[in-house]
């Protein structure tokens, strides 16, 4: 009895060695840990960020009732023009700057939908800043996860860009507008990375 189960044992070792040695072989990634998160949709449904992994995306955090509301129509035209070309824009509802965000997650999809016709990714509404942080959030404004880019959100549509490797790569500030030169120039040259 022990004969077999020792060699029942080097078998099931010798399989796992296979399988790793399989998978090494395919060239699997790591997923970025930028990416190596779960959120909802506007819809309820669970949305894993590594399928995103290999693309440039481009998180920003978004609100309704905002000066800078009308970027919906920019960051629009920015997913119509570069999705073909791997570019993910994902929208990341939050209510922390002068409560501009106090809708559903349906009254959130109804209002991108009706006003912007907003066809990229939408997460459910989350928190940005503060203790209740959403763990994306806390990557994209630690020191010690994002060492060039760190720091408090400090209103709707803070932009960080994510290379295809998962490096984040440059944060853009409220004002600045989806169809500036600077944010074009930064998705172009991250998209002609390959």
């Amino acid at each position: 009895m022990q004969k077999y189960l020792g060699w029942a044992l080097a078998l099931m070792a010798f399989g796992g060695i296979v399988g790793l040695t399989s998978a090494a072989d395919k060239g699997e990634k790591k997923v970025p840990d930028v990416l190596n998160f779960k959120m909802k949709g506007l819809d309820g449904k669970e949305v894993d960020l590594s399928q995103y992994q290999g693309k440039v995306v481009l998180f920003v955090n978004v609100a309704s009732q905002c000066g800078y509301t009308p970027q919906y129509k920019g960051l629009q035209a920015l997913h119509d023009k570069y999705a073909e070309k791997d570019l993910v824009i994902i929208g990341v509802p939050a209510n922390e700057f002068g409560a501009q965000e106090p809708g559903t997650d349906k009254e959130i999809f109804e209002f991108c939908s009706k006003n912007y016709g907003v066809k990229f990714p939408m997460m459910s509404k989350v928190v940005v800043k503060g203790k209740d942080i959403t763990p994306l959030y806390k990557y994209l404004t630690e020191k010690e996860t994002d060492p060039k880019f760190a720091g408090e959100i400090k209103w709707n549509f803070t932009k960080f860009l994510v290379s295809r490797n998962g490096e984040i790569v440059a944060r853009f500030e409220p004002a600045v507008k989806p169809e500036s030169d600077e944010m074009i120039k930064a998705i172009e040259a991250e998209l002609n990375k390959k």
